[in-house]
């Protein structure tokens, strides 16, 4: 068995294949994740960040190469499969949030267990039970718009966490937040990694948000051009790798405009 929860083998991705526009947006990228590793990725706009994300959680799937989650290779799989594998392995965490505004919270949380058809009376239970771990459970009847930035996210975190997943998968998660509920989300996220040993898989462009990772991956240009572990490293000196990192980036930016 491996030890990895998540293992990418020369994952290739190509927009427009076999056409004029043809793009290779990743280029035989190979990539591992353990249990309970808390990952960040960063890269310069359009360098490929979204793109190497959605194709290692299943919400694209590459053009080759290989992805195993939880030893499962994704692309052996069909539609229905993959849709029944993503609710029972992934929690997902977005910028925008994605809660439907024509449900209540209570129904957004629900609805991966809803569409992995568990027992509405199991459902009703455990919604309760993750609602108030997030201190939401007085809001659970009320839609989206009804609510701050802040109690729409911790709907969204307790959406993810609804299917007990092994890997969160978090997009930009605080992009929407202000400085307080950003804070409030990475202690959050940090506690599930540290005391539950969830895995988590964020992309983010912040290096003060990328500084609560264990481990940064630098994506430009379709490949992991670098990588930072932060081992015995404290915050603060994580956090200034991080910046020397992105500084060299903007450097070379600058220079290339010269």
């Amino acid at each position: 068995m491996s030890d990895y929860v998540l293992e990418v083998k020369k994952l290739k991705k190509i927009y427009g294949l076999r056409t004029q526009n043809e793009f290779e947006a990743l280029h035989n990228i190979d990539f591992q994740v353990k249990l309970g590793e808390f990952i960040c990725i960063m890269g310069p706009s359009g360098s490929g960040k979204s793109t190497f994300i959605n194709n290692i959680s299943t919400i694209d799937m590459p053009t080759s190469g290989l992805v195993y989650i939880n030893g499962v290779e994704i692309r052996t799989m069909s539609s229905n499969e993959i849709g029944k594998f993503r609710y029972q392995n992934l929690g997902f965490i977005f910028q925008d949030f994605n809660l439907l505004d024509t449900h209540t919270l209570y129904e957004n949380i629900a609805m991966p267990l809803s569409l992995a058809k568990v027992k509405s009376k199991d459902i009703s239970k455990r919604v309760q039970a993750i609602a108030e771990s997030m201190n939401i459970e007085h809001l659970l009847s009320k839609y989206p718009r009804e609510c701050s930035g802040g109690q729409k996210q911790r709907a969204a975190i307790c959406r993810a966490l609804i299917g007990n997943p092994k890997i969160i998968i978090a997009d930009e998660p605080t992009g929407n937040l202000d400085s307080i509920n950003s804070q409030e989300l990475l202690s959050i996220l940090k506690q599930l990694n540290e005391e539950q040993k969830v895995t988590i898989i964020m992309v983010s462009h912040d290096a003060m948000i990328a500084s609560y990772s264990s481990r940064l991956i630098y994506i430009k240009d379709g490949i992991i051009e670098e990588t930072l572990v932060r081992g015995q490293l404290s915050q603060e000196e994580y956090f200034q790798k991080i910046i020397e990192l992105n500084s060299k980036e903007y450097q070379r930016v600058l220079k290339d405009k010269c």
